[in-house]
């Protein structure tokens, strides 16, 4: 519900202000709400053993967030939640490409069906595919990438010190194509504004928390629970209706994905034992 607020927020307010001024603010202003952490740890927060990681792994969330942010100002909301499903699929790809990573027949049927799933939504053919689309699926893969890269970093480096640098980083890296359209918030913009990065961190939050009181195969069926959100504030907000494309695309979507995240936490546990 969080994350679909937050998604409510950056499609109003992209209506005065551009999406890439929007992304340095969510970022920023979230710097705020992790203060009183660094505060209270102190310079150990900071301590990293692979602060290359955490700059490019930033770089790639700019990226992706200013993709997603844009495509959140053009396309239907819903649309842009089923499409993100597809960063789970698409992680699975780059571990198989960059990590030499072994998938059987079961997986590989989970990522086809997958992006069968995407075909549906996008009818090619039949509609013309539109860039906000695109920059989706773009964000999700770029996404993916990200994953791998926290994988790593998780290894040697605790939650809030993965989430105070790229916090901080992207706040930096955010600003330079903010100020490429910088427009100064006007009055009640302000408040949108610092809602999209309350209701943005809050969700980031609870899901690390959901993650650590749960296993993935019980978490990651409610993360559905966006899209559903979404359509009914999008529907409510911008008068936005959503096709039966979108709602068959974004199930087949979230099941290949589901099945492809349950399946790696199952492998991953087997290995621990």
């Amino acid at each position: 519900m969080l994350f679909s607020m937050m998604h409510v927020c950056v499609r109003y307010l992209s209506s005065d202000l551009h999406p890439f001024e929007i992304a340095f603010f969510r970022n920023s202003l979230a710097v705020l709400f992790l203060f009183p952490f660094m505060v209270k740890n102190g310079g150990e927060l900071l301590k990293t053993r692979h602060i290359q990681w955490h700059v490019l792994r930033s770089v790639l969330n700019v990226v992706a967030m200013l993709m997603f942010f844009y495509a959140l100002s053009i396309t239907p909301l819903a649309v842009v939640q089923a499409l993100s499903f597809t960063a789970p699929l698409f992680a699975t790809v780059l571990a198989i490409l960059l990590l030499g990573e072994k998938v059987k027949l079961r997986r590989w049927l989970a990522l086809v069906a997958g992006f069968i799933g995407v075909l549906v939504i996008l009818r090619p053919g039949a509609q013309p595919i539109e860039l906000g689309a695109l920059l989706v699926l773009g964000s999700a893969s770029i996404w993916a990438l990200t994953m791998i890269v926290i994988k790593q970093l998780s290894n040697t480096d605790s939650p809030l010190t993965i989430t105070a640098y790229v916090t901080v980083l992207l706040s930096i890296l955010s600003l330079l194509p903010a100020l490429l359209v910088w427009k100064w918030p006007q009055g009640l913009q302000w408040a949108w504004l610092l809602f999209a990065a309350l209701t943005g961190t809050l969700g980031q939050l609870c899901l690390a928390k959901a993650f650590a009181y749960a296993e993935t195969s019980i978490v990651l069926p409610f993360d559905f629970a966006k899209i559903i959100w979404t359509a009914a504030l999008g529907y409510w907000f911008f008068g936005e209706y959503v096709s039966l494309y979108t709602w068959a695309g974004g199930i087949i979507i979230f099941g290949g994905a589901c099945y492809v995240a349950i399946r790696e936490h199952q492998l991953e546990t087997a290995l621990k034992r």
